[in-house]
């Protein structure tokens, strides 16, 4: 399958919410299927959204397992059209994104959700999670509504930082 070409801020693609994927639409197993080889093609990467390569439809793709962080997850998850139906608690954690690879940032977020969405195979699936699997899902339901994680810091001053390597 194609590694998908990321694209980058400040693409105004990555500005602008996605539309409700339609069962009927043709083409969307490839493109998922593209999108989790493409995120297999970064190490330690863990999430990858639709317009991140381009597609405004809202399908994500996530696999904490990839983390060097030691986490609590569900494994590799397709989520088509997800809603967060439940936000507790809240915590900061340090931030990176396919789609700003120089960057880095803390970000503030709820530490518990729960997700509601289809899986690859339009069956119905409610994930709750924490931790960092809960903050992965969030950051990439907000590149589904057209939200980085830039737009969610608290001082650009003090809470972005350029990254060493990547």
């Amino acid at each position: 399958m194609p590694i998908l070409p990321i694209i980058h801020y400040p693409n105004p693609i990555l500005k602008t919410p996605c539309d409700t994927l339609r069962k009927e639409l043709p083409g969307v197993e490839q493109l998922i299927k593209d999108m989790q080889d493409t995120l297999m093609a970064y190490p330690f990467c863990v999430g990858l959204a639709a317009p991140q390569v381009g597609s405004l439809l809202r399908i994500v793709v996530i696999d904490c397992s990839r983390s060097r962080k030691p986490c609590k997850h569900h494994g590799n998850l397709v989520l088509i059209n997800p809603v967060i139906i439940y936000r507790a608690g809240e915590q900061v954690m340090r931030e990176g994104c396919l789609s700003l690879p120089d960057y880095t940032g803390n970000v503030k977020r709820p530490d518990a959700v729960v997700v509601e969405g289809l899986d690859s195979d339009e069956i119905p699936q409610k994930i709750e999670t924490e931790g960092f699997e809960a903050v992965v899902l969030q950051h990439e339901i907000d590149h589904l509504d057209g939200i980085l994680f830039l737009d969610r810091i608290t001082s650009l001053k003090t809470d972005v930082f350029r990254r060493k390597t990547y």
